[in-house]
């Protein structure tokens, strides 16, 4: 069974490409400004940014963009940015975290419960659902940088709790605290990773069969392409082969 995070790997692979790659650099270009603004403007000084640099990277943002989402935390003209997080269900009872970065409570608000309601799913109240997600950081690696015993000794030597490894990557888990050292551990053993971020890892899925995984597809991408959500996460799992048709 596979979740949102390998359903999420798949859409990256196979389109939606270049206005989701648009939205996706907007997005992690927000973080970095945000990070940057809430503390040091030097990514070795202040964590939360030298991940969102990191992150940003991965995904192949150019470096002038970063430059200029750090510079623009210092000038005069950076917007305030609040973080938010909503909690609710999709249909078919499946757990939904939202997290968003807005300059108007009210305006973010009111699209996020709209689309819920939109899509058959419940905006609910924090905490309705945060206690089936554990806050972890993930650090991804493709399957070409090692074997799987290789992977988890070094990430063993880092700190990392669990390694989850397949025949495309390795996920490396940690706790949500430790992800700033931990990726540099392990960066120092593996080199540079495919992906390094914080994550709300489900402890208690939801199966889903075809019609119920396009039904929640559905207000996932529409969550995702509102422009103040930064990142959704849902506790669904589903088998390959609905998978597949989802995808196809």
């Amino acid at each position: 069974m596979a979740g949102h995070s390998k359903w999420a790997n798949i859409q990256h692979r196979k389109g939606r490409q270049d206005a989701v790659r648009s939205k996706l650099f907007s997005k992690l270009a927000k973080e970095i400004t945000v990070a940057a603004k809430m503390g040091d403007p030097d990514p070795d000084k202040n964590p939360r940014l030298r991940l969102a640099v990191k992150e940003a990277k991965s995904q192949s943002v150019p470096k002038d963009v970063i430059t200029r989402a750090i510079s623009k935390a210092t000038g005069g003209d950076a917007e305030s940015y609040d973080e938010i997080r909503y909690e609710g269900y999709a249909p078919g009872g499946v757990a939904v975290v939202v997290e968003a970065l807005t300059d108007n409570r009210n305006r973010t608000a009111s699209n996020v419960r709209s689309l819920f309601t939109k899509h058959g799913g419940n905006l609910g109240e924090t905490g309705s659902v945060g206690f089936m997600f554990d806050r972890m950081g993930q650090v991804v690696y493709p399957a070409s940088v090692g074997d799987a015993d290789t992977v988890m000794e070094a990430a063993i030597e880092a700190g990392a709790e669990d390694v989850e490894s397949d025949e495309e990557t390795h996920v490396i888990l940690c706790a949500g605290t430790d992800l700033n050292e931990v990726s540099t551990a392990l960066e120092a053993a593996l080199g540079e990773a495919d992906s390094t971020k914080l994550i709300w890892k489900p402890n208690i899925t939801n199966d889903l069969d075809l019609e119920g995984a396009e039904k929640v597809m559905r207000l996932i991408n529409a969550l995702e392409d509102d422009d103040d959500v930064q990142t959704v996460t849902a506790n669904f799992e589903m088998s390959d082969e609905v998978m597949e048709a989802l995808a196809g």
